[in-house]
């Protein structure tokens, strides 16, 4: 096999990887863009399909420099490669936090719903399908379904008590 051909084929799939990645991060995404928060469709999409991809390449050079000619020379360590990937979104997600006088901060679930999509492509880089499914749908539980629990337990601390008829 020629050195820059590669294998299509499985460039083919780790392609299908990223964009079915990016297809999870945009659901969380367009949660985020509907709730108007910094880190919206094409961030998430993104952050997701990078995170896929990084993963994946790790997997193809493994595959690479597995022979016995190579295997002194390179070692891949693909939780090296998940440890980038986790360093690269807390400098994003860290760019997404303010805090807005007193005790008032703002972006921090953006901050962890970004967290949440990078860890989503990095178990789609590594072909767990129903794993990443399922956080997605955590995700947008947690993300849409809390959010709803949160304003009405805000809307009921504002409210005086009701009065009950003395005994």
């Amino acid at each position: 096999m020629d050195y820059l051909a590669g294998d299509w084929q499985a460039q083919l799939a780790v392609l299908a990887r990223v964009a079915f990645a990016a297809v999870l991060g945009g659901l969380v995404g367009l949660e985020r863009e509907i709730a108007a928060r910094p880190a919206g469709l094409r961030t998430n999409m993104l952050l997701c399909a990078a995170a896929a991809l990084l993963v994946a390449i790790s997997d193809l050079l493994a595959e690479r420099f597995a022979s016995e000619h190579y295997a002194p020379l390179v070692r891949v360590d693909p939780v090296r490669v998940i440890e980038a990937v986790v360093t690269g979104v807390a400098f994003l997600g860290a760019g997404t936090i303010f805090r807005r006088g007193g005790d008032m901060v703002t972006g921090l679930t953006t901050a962890a719903s970004m967290l949440l999509v990078a860890a989503i492509g990095v178990v789609v880089g590594l072909g767990q399908h129903v794993l990443a499914v399922g956080a997605a749908v955590l995700a947008l539980a947690v993300l849409r379904g809390l959010a709803a629990l949160e304003l009405r337990a805000a809307h009921s601390a504002r409210r005086p008590p009701s009065k009950t008829p003395a005994d």
